[in-house]
């Protein structure tokens, strides 16, 4: 079935880039078990509201006979959602599905998939957000051709009223009277008078339409602040989200009302430019509505990217982007060992440039339970002496819009596979940038979606309510600061075990447990790098990985 997940190749490649819950990447990628079900779901949204959203299933394991899919909006639940439409199996290749599905509301959804088959029936949801994030302009033959069906429309119906209030009132065989023309003219004039006045009023309506699509409907990327400033011989950075469009936009955000995603209210992203050498995984302490705070590690100075994820309470995930100059600040040794951090899961990096060096298999003996892990590819050292692999990569060069299982495996010292813990509840997690900082994706092994977003929209399909009612700002705050703070303070296991238990049934178990994995289709070419971020005993570990991506040759 493997063979089948490289015929992605222009389905993705036909996605929109999505710009809200990451930076340039395209669709939404899910990889799921579901019962006896394996599963790579791609979800292609459309880039207008109303349109169309291309679904693709593959069904790597299990005999699936139909699938059903529909969408289902946030705001109007499961008793609202529409009937479901059958996806197509693609002739020649079993185990794959195709449909579209018309996403009529703008906001957060989904799409979910019913499967039947003699492995039993199973319910599957791949959030959308379902947001216009383009403006089509009309072609210019088009426009021609309607401005001349216009302009005739307009004479034939000046002409017609003309004959109405002359010609038409004369019975048959009777002359015309002297005065029959000037009456022509008279009726012919004031109909293309009210017809001039009800065209004016269109064109109002519709440069009022216009503006409301590109004041409201048109989605704009929340707006942050971020700024930092030394305390006590540590910067701290501080992330403001600004606000002084919402009502000016007439759009709601609701920043009371941020889910945590894995145990964290905001997950920062801090890249250093031009060379990509300086990163950090930051999870910032809110310190009310709108400002967040977090010590930074020991990053050396410069411009940095700045990546910031939320998940509203609707499962609406974004990506608000900023960037910021962190000092250069000299310390005592005694100042920087003082120095602390605001979460225990807060981590970093700092490496060489882009280009400066290439990942290289070292001299390491692998045993033979590495060797079964895949063909390495690329290697990088840890910080704890291990080393990190990049298995069965294609070759130096990728494609851009080809759909690639990232897969990477942890070697001890000794060359035996190296027992790898969750960190955040997950087998691993990973951040992609492009060299220019227009590319951007947060990746976990489950796909290219949020986690909270996908439990958030379950819930809300239980429940038999048509309409959702926001409950109390403040309370929920605090309700949410409260387990945020709980969740920070748990010892490891307990940690894991809560967050895991929040999730949505997830099963992802790899043939070995050094090995962690990631769906994802570069979304155009150019120069990437990956941060893995794993852990082993009770450290995150990062390892580094530059890649070129070319365009699709077919």
């Amino acid at each position: 079935m493997k063979r089948y997940i490289k015929l992605f190749l222009f389905l993705i490649c036909l996605m929109p880039v999505a710009v809200w819950g990451h930076v340039g990447s395209s669709g939404v990628i899910v990889q799921k078990q579901a019962g006896k079900y394996q599963l790579l779901i791609s979800v292609n949204p459309p880039d207008v509201v109303p349109g169309t959203a291309k679904v693709t299933v593959i069904v790597e394991s299990g005999n699936v006979q139909s699938i059903m899919a529909r969408p289902v909006y946030f705001w109007s639940g499961d008793e609202g959602a529409p009937s479901h439409d059958e996806l197509t199996p693609v002739k020649g290749m079993p185990g794959r599905f195709e449909g579209v599905v018309w996403l009529m509301d703008s906001g957060s959804s989904s799409i979910q998939l019913e499967l039947l088959g003699p492995d039993g029936k199973e319910m599957v949801v791949a959030p959308v957000v379902s947001m216009a994030t383009a403006q089509r302009d009309m072609p210019a033959g088009t426009g021609v051709v309607l401005a001349i069906l216009g302009v005739l429309l307009v004479i034939l119906m000046v002409t017609i009223i003309g004959a109405s209030s002359a010609d038409s009132v004369i019975k048959p065989g009777v002359a015309a009277p002297a005065r029959l023309g000037r009456k022509r003219l008279i009726g012919m004039g004031i109909g293309g008078l009210v017809l001039v006045l009800m065209l004016t009023g269109g064109r109002f309506w519709w440069n009022s339409w216009a503006a409301n699509y590109q004041n409201h409907q048109l989605y704009k990327r929340t707006k942050i602040k971020t700024t930092v400033a030394v305390k006590e011989a540590q910067p701290v950075l501080t992330v403001q989200i600004d606000s002084s469009e919402f009502s000016k936009r007439g759009r709601r955000r609701m920043v009371s009302f941020i889910l945590p995603d894995h145990g964290k209210l905001m997950h920062v992203f801090l890249v250093r430019t031009p060379g990509l050498d300086a990163f950090a995984h930051l999870h910032p302490d809110r310190r009310d509505t709108l400002n967040y705070e977090s010590k930074l590690p020991n990053l050396p100075g410069g411009k940095y990217l700045v990546y910031a994820d939320v998940v509203y309470r609707s499962g609406f995930a974004e990506t608000m982007v900023d960037t910021v100059e962190v000092p250069s600040v000299k310390v005592s040794a005694a100042q920087a060992a003082a120095r602390t951090q605001t979460d225990p899961d807060d981590s970093w990096l700092v490496t060489e440039p882009m280009g400066v060096k290439s990942n290289a298999i070292g001299k390491l003996h692998l045993d033979d339970d590495m060797v079964a892990c895949g063909k390495p590819s690329a290697s990088v050292k840890l910080d704890d002496g291990s080393t990190m692999f990049w298995n069965d990569k294609p070759g130096p060069v990728l494609e851009a819009n080809q759909l690639y299982t990232l897969r990477f495996a942890v070697a001890d010292e000794a060359g035996k596979p190296a027992k790898l813990e969750p960190y955040l509840g997950m087998q691993g997690h990973a951040a992609i940038v492009r060299s220019d900082g227009t590319v951007y994706i947060h990746l976990h092994p489950v796909g290219t979606y949020s986690m909270a977003a996908e439990e958030t929209l379950l819930s809300r399909i239980a429940d038999t309510t048509r309409s959702f009612k926001y409950p109390n700002a403040k309370q929920f705050r605090d309700s949410i600061d409260a387990y945020v703070a709980k969740v920070k303070t748990l010892p490891e296991a307990e940690k894991n075990k809560l967050l895991m238990s929040s999730m949505p049934a997830m099963n992802h178990t790899m043939k070995t447990n050094n090995m962690v994995e990631f769906p994802y289709a570069f979304p155009r070419a150019g120069h990437y790098r990956i941060w893995v971020q794993v852990k082993r005993n009770g450290k995150v570990l990062t390892g580094v990985f530059d890649t070129q991506v070319k365009e699709t040759l077919m």
